[in-house]
């Protein structure tokens, strides 16, 4: 089972999930604050600081026993809360829910869109030979910090290079899988923010089942990687001609 392990990989992808979760958090938290509700807030919500976003078993236990073992499981920060009843009387609240919800998967894509770019500069910068930077601007992408290393890249530049460029496919992988329409994922409450009323007391009855059949499909097959797969693909090769563009290949 811990054949493969490997502690500096399972840490380095451990920090970016921990970084793009509390911002994924904070995220839905900053929006219902500017909807007017500043439950999140008082609570200690709105912030980066992931003491306050942590679940010991969703943030931790889980994401470093599947990191470390493969077993695919699923992760999870605290819910933040908020009370749509405060929000601006200028939007409905159902459509308030559905920004609030939208906001988490949002800033994970916008965290990719920055990271992509962001890997080229240092690429760009670190590296004179164009043939040279595609390869260390795949092994960045791909999480290669030894390889890197072996490129001979000191330990702090491999280690920068690799964080940054996790961030890229893990939080396209996040913004994906968190609009998933199903049980307590942030799609199922986007899309509840477009169903008809009449709708909404029969979604909202079946939407725990749906949540019971996301943990199924997560644990016991590989449906999702199917879903996700070529979405997620298109979504990197629309990020890729920027960076093309800035590494000069």
């Amino acid at each position: 089972m811990f054949r493969n392990f490997d502690l500096t990989s399972v840490l380095i992808s451990y920090v970016v999930l921990l970084f793009s979760l509390c911002v994924h958090e904070a995220s839905h938290a900053a929006s219902a604050y500017w909807l007017g509700d500043d439950t999140a807030k008082r609570m200690g919500r709105l912030t980066l600081n992931p003491i306050a976003h942590i679940d010991p078993i969703g943030t931790v236990l889980f994401p470093l026993l599947g990191m470390s073992t493969g077993i695919p499981l699923i992760g999870w920060a605290k819910p933040v809360p908020f009370n749509p009843v405060n929000f601006t009387r200028k939007i409905r609240m159902r459509t308030g829910d559905m920004i609030v919800s939208a906001a988490g998967p949002a800033s994970n894509l916008l965290l990719a869109i920055l990271a992509m770019p962001t890997v080229a500069v240092l690429v760009r910068f670190l590296v004179s030979m164009p043939d040279q930077r595609v390869m260390v601007f795949r092994d960045a992408l791909m999480g290669g910090y030894h390889n890197l290393i072996t490129a001979g890249f000191g330990p702090g530049l491999a280690l920068v290079l690799v964080l940054v460029g996790k961030l890229v496919w893990l939080n396209l992988a996040l913004a994906l899988f968190n609009l998933l329409p199903m049980g307590p994922l942030d799609g199922a409450w986007i899309l509840r923010g477009f169903l008809p009323d009449r709708w909404v007391p029969t979604f909202d009855h079946y939407r725990p089942a749906m949540g019971i059949l996301l943990l199924i499909l997560v644990m016991l097959t590989d449906v999702l990687g199917y879903l996700l797969g070529p979405v997620l693909d298109f979504l990197f090769r629309l990020l890729l001609p920027v960076a093309r563009l800035i590494l000069g290949f």
